[in-house]
């Protein structure tokens, strides 16, 4: 078996009762959900296992939900003894890898992101930016399309480039608005609007990008024991002083997820393990390379079937 990468998603991923198994058998698990409630002194491992889902999905208390749960599933996983050589987050879910690579402690993980969140959540007055999904459309065309809107006044840009055929553009809501028919124009073949409450990863989020400086100048960020792929960049990072302006950047810059993970394949790794709710990671990944092994950890149960598929790889 060649190398293993932990990756860890983003928004999206959310689901109401997310960890609770783990939580509720392992006190260990439980207290990660704990530290976060007294770490932004909120209820919010209520909200994760109960609900209700509109309120979940808020980008303010999504971001702290899934960066608590995604670690405190490591936590539990730790046990197998499966170590990572890189780790990798998608948007948010970066934060995540951070603290899995010692990077951040998970009480400042879970700060940060919270004030994230609220600072996305002000950055443009609700219902002015958006974002949508172009599928089938390789990213030179787009782009060009991106830049033609944005030079006649209405700003929108590449926003995730997940896999090939899949990329997200955001900005103004005119200009995902007339870049999504352009896009279709130039043969797209869907252009999906995305329920979102901003247009993340485009210029517009600039105005958050100081305050959000503010927040990481006042963190314990160290350097990474294990390296983590930027998204800006699609390149490893592991100084403290490097990672704090990626995470900066990367507020308004499209997330390189595609690269991310080519990058992790040239590096030698055959092997991803997705590690939170859901399996849109794993998904994407597949679409990239159908030859890579992925793997998804959500519970209990997927977390012992995986440790025995890694094992029966070693015999």
């Amino acid at each position: 078996m060649g190398k293993i990468a932990f990756v860890f998603p983003g928004q999206g991923s959310q689901t109401v009762g997310m960890g609770k198994q783990l939580a509720e058998q392992y006190p260990e698990v439980m207290d990660y959900f704990n530290k976060a409630d007294e770490t932004i002194s909120a209820d919010l491992s209520r909200l994760i296992f109960e609900g209700p889902q509109e309120e979940l999905t808020q980008t303010v208390n999504t971001q702290p939900a899934l960066l608590t749960t995604s670690i405190a599933i490591l936590e539990w996983f730790r046990k197998s003894a499966i170590k990572p050589d890189f780790v990798a987050g998608h948007s948010l879910g970066e934060y995540t890898a951070l603290v899995a690579a010692g990077a951040l402690s998970f009480e400042d993980g879970v700060f940060a992101v919270r004030k994230r969140g609220e600072f996305m959540e002000c950055a443009v007055p609700n219902g002015e930016g958006a974002m949508a999904a172009i599928l089938g459309l390789d990213r030179g065309p787009l782009s060009e399309v991106t830049a033609a809107i944005s030079e006649s006044g209405f700003p929108v840009s590449l926003a995730n480039l997940n896999c090939p055929g899949q990329i997200v553009i955001s900005g103004s809501r005119k200009g995902v608005e007339l870049a999504s028919e352009k896009a279709k124009a130039s043969g797209a073949k869907r252009a999906i609007p995305l329920e979102v409450s901003g247009p993340f990863h485009s210029s517009l989020m600039k105005p958050a990008a100081g305050q959000l400086r503010e927040v990481l100048n006042g963190l314990d960020m160290r350097d990474a024991e294990i390296p983590v792929i930027a998204n800006v960049s699609a390149k490893p990072m592991t100084t403290a002083d490097e990672i704090k302006e990626n995470l900066i950047e990367q507020l308004y810059s499209p997330v390189l997820w595609e690269d991310s993970v080519m990058k992790m394949i040239d590096l030698g790794v055959d092997t991803f393990i997705e590690i939170g709710p859901g399996k849109v990671l794993s998904g994407l990944i597949k679409k990239i390379n159908r030859s890579i092994k992925t793997y998804s950890i959500s519970d209990e149960e997927s977390a012992q079937s995986v440790i025995e598929a890694l094992k029966e790889e070693n015999l």
